[in-house]
């Protein structure tokens, strides 16, 4: 059966609506919208008419109301292809719209019903898959990616940007060396692509010890800088990745030619400012930070905490706070800068610190009931320790997060096609709108303020540590709260407390330790079997080394407050 043709316009109608049409595609928004009403009212039987309204109204933000009138026009002309295609385009841009603004749950339906409208669209394929992976479900993610490259290749199309994130999505499902085969072939097929040797690196250095024996994790991305002097974004990768991996000599290095073609970039001075500051050569990182600070950089919250972590280490306490000020202002959910923010209080006597950590109020630590089906809470982390375990394939840890002597797992851990992970995501989100619960109201405290019944979580994972391993003092830039479940822990670990030791403990208060700061921590609390630690993502916080043949294994989660 064909697609329905519905009713026609009539001639007069006709060439109002390509006057709208003219109108929509040279920007007149209003004068478009105001003619497609009109057209709308006049001829409501005809799906064009309605079509056109759907796409105005889209043009004009008004999303929910353009969705309706798409929906009539479908109506009138049930499997009209002419249709379904403009539909299923606007919602594919309202889908990838909803997934840069985080809404991943809102998008995932949305971007759905896009591609069932007008499966062709393998930017939508690739936005699901986007969807998909953040939400922890690896598997259709790959699926999803898969069909985008598919299609991709059918239009002789290689997009490497594709490649890259199904070798990202290979090794959050638990299979590096796939992953690292297919980064191996995109580094080859597209030696200019930053972001494809960033990936090799990253696999290499967790995965290297076992899957490639000796072979030195940066060793290609180094060829590839030397061999591209004027890749720019390959060579700031490079320097990123080197100061990252205590290589901030070499990154100095690197980036000298570049600043002398260069000298007045701006951006070039700030990785260097970042390069010098790890080398702790302050005095010759001073000018270039300033120097960026005059400029663009300086309306950035990541230059500013920059600036702000250099300031702390030079000990000038009101540069650091002024910087934290700036960042704040520009992103008032900026966690980093409210954690330098209260920090550079602590340091000049400011009682605001309390007012915003609030230690004891605010860092806790709550019982987690065992899930439906399991008789009690050993039993439940006995089940979910084994599942954790195997998802332990690293043989180090990340380059750039706070573990130490320990290894964390690949992707989301949340979401997965998995019951335990399942159960525990649903009985850790009990606790956490338990805690919510008993919060104070303060509509003037940045992190109380935007307390909300329950929270969605924007990352998971486990970390697993093994003897004199730790957390180095850190905050989650991503989160507004988070959290430590314990699954695990050595017997000296939960021996601790009597013999007067905190080994294996979390901590907070302290900062990160190359700022140089000599403060102790503000309060530290024994971890337990079963109990969740919850306190603000701009909260520092580390764990303090401990001595034992036993791991200990735990789940972190950043949340964002659910509206």
């Amino acid at each position: 059966m064909s697609a329905s043709r519905g009713q026609p316009l009539n001639a007069l109608q006709a060439e109002r609506f390509r006057r709208a049409l003219g109108l929509l595609r040279s920007g007149q928004r209003a004068q478009a919208l105001s003619m497609a009403q009109a057209l709308a009212e006049q001829a409501p039987q005809v799906a064009d008419a309605w079509q056109l309204l759907g796409m105005c109204l889209a043009d004009d933000g008004r999303q929910e109301q353009a969705a309706a009138a798409f929906e009539r026009a479908l109506a009138l002309v049930p499997g009209n292809a002419a249709v379904s295609r403009n539909y299923g385009a606007f919602l594919a841009r309202h889908g990838k719209a909803l997934r840069a603004q985080g809404q991943l749950e809102a998008a995932e339906p949305v971007l759905r019903k896009a591609l069932a409208l007008s499966p062709e669209q393998a930017s939508a394929w690739v936005d699901l898959g986007v969807v998909l992976r953040f939400l922890g479900r690896v598997d259709e993610a790959l699926a999803a990616f898969r069909q985008a490259e598919k299609m991709l290749h059918q239009r002789g199309v290689d997009a490497p940007e594709l490649q890259d994130a199904i070798n990202g999505v290979l090794a959050d499902a638990g299979r590096p060396a796939e992953a690292l085969a297919g980064a191996r072939k995109l580094v080859a097929r597209h030696p200019h692509h930053a972001a494809a040797h960033e990936t090799l690196s990253n696999l290499l250095w967790e995965n290297g010890a076992e899957l490639a024996p000796g072979e030195d994790p940066l060793g290609g991305f180094r060829a590839a800088a030397r061999a591209q002097p004027d890749n720019r974004p390959l060579q700031l990768a490079l320097a990123r990745m080197l100061v990252a991996s205590k290589h901030a000599e070499e990154a100095l290095a690197l980036l000298h030619p570049l600043r002398q073609r260069e000298p007045g970039d701006a951006l070039l001075g700030w990785f260097a400012a970042d390069a010098l500051d790890a080398l702790q050569q302050h005095e010759q990182a001073a000018p270039l930070y300033a120097a960026a600070a005059r400029g663009e950089l300086g309306e950035l919250p990541e230059f500013l905490n920059a600036h702000a972590r250099h300031a702390f280490r030079t000990r000038r306490f009101d540069l650091a706070a002024s910087c934290a000020e700036k960042a704040v202002k520009l992103d008032p959910h900026n966690q980093e800068g409210w954690s330098h923010l209260g920090t550079a209080w602590r340091l000049i006597g400011d009682e605001r610190e309390h007012w915003l950590f609030d230690y004891e109020r605010l860092a806790g630590a709550v019982e987690v009931a065992p899930p439906p089906g399991f008789g009690d809470l050993p039993a439940f982390l006995q089940a979910l320790a084994a599942t954790l375990e195997t998802m332990h394939n690293a043989g180090r840890e990340p380059v750039n997060q706070s573990v130490r002597g320990g290894t964390q797992t690949a992707g989301q851990l949340f979401g997965r096609d998995d019951a335990i992970l399942g159960a525990a995501e649903h009985a850790l989100r009990a606790a956490v709108e338990n805690w919510l619960a008993a919060l104070p109201d303060d509509a003037d405290h940045p992190f109380l303020s935007r307390k909300q019944r329950s929270v969605r979580f924007v990352g998971s994972w486990s970390v697993r540590l093994t003897s004199s391993g730790r957390h180095s003092n850190h905050i989650h830039p991503k989160g507004w709260a988070s959290s430590a479940f314990y699954v695990a822990l050595p017997g000296s670990v939960l021996e601790s407390s009597s013999s007067g030791s905190h080994a294996g403990w979390i901590q907070f208060g302290q900062p990160l330790e190359d700022l140089g700061l000599d403060l102790p921590p503000r309060r530290v609390i024994q971890p337990r079997p079963g109990h969740l630690a919850l306190f603000p993502s701009y909260m520092w916080h580390g764990t303090v080394p401990f001595d034992a043949r036993e791991s200990r294994l735990t789940i972190a989660f950043d949340m964002q407050p659910k509206m």
